[in-house]
């Protein structure tokens, strides 16, 4: 495992939002949690058995640490500075009620309290989700079409003041 599959792997854990993420692969087995304070934290391969070669040495696990304690922290400011609407329910993604159709809500638009912003199809129900507060569309978080998880990022607003 290299540094760059350990970064692919944190910045799926934050786009995701997982606190936690197992990997076993050959006669290595990779555990990254997200303590409640926000930190990484890497357990160690199976007792007994030898670490993969491969592994980045510690100052480079430690650069990915940091940077995922860096994107973790711009997430949060982020948040702080714009309404971010997040999906209710586990579903797919719909930014239009049809293929082709303009999207409720593009970046850039305006949006008011209460404005449809996109569609969850869950089970076979179309939900509308709405904006939480007025403001100016900054960020789509989800493609079109793609599946979604409860919690997970759908919008950032920022609001106006």
């Amino acid at each position: 495992m290299d540094f760059d599959e350990i970064t692919k792997i944190l910045e799926m854990m934050r786009q995701h939002e997982l606190s936690e993420f197992e990997l076993e692969r050959d006669n290595f087995k990779l555990r990254i949690r997200k303590h409640a304070a926000g930190h990484w934290v890497a357990a160690a391969p199976y007792a007994g058995v030898p670490a993969a070669p491969a592994m980045p040495p510690p100052s480079a696990a430690m650069a990915a640490a940091s940077a995922a304690a860096s994107a973790a922290a711009a997430a949060a400011e982020e948040e702080l500075e714009f309404a971010v609407v997040k999906s209710p329910i586990v579903g797919t993604f719909y930014r239009a009620v049809e293929p082709g159709a303009k999207p409720f809500a593009d970046v850039g638009d305006v949006v008011k309290t209460g404005q449809v912003l996109c569609i969850i199809e869950a089970m076979k129900l179309m939900n509308e989700i709405n904006a939480e507060v007025d403001g100016e569309i900054v960020k789509v978080y989800v493609e079109n079409g793609h599946a979604v998880q409860y919690g997970e990022r759908l919008f950032a607003i920022r609001p106006n003041v």
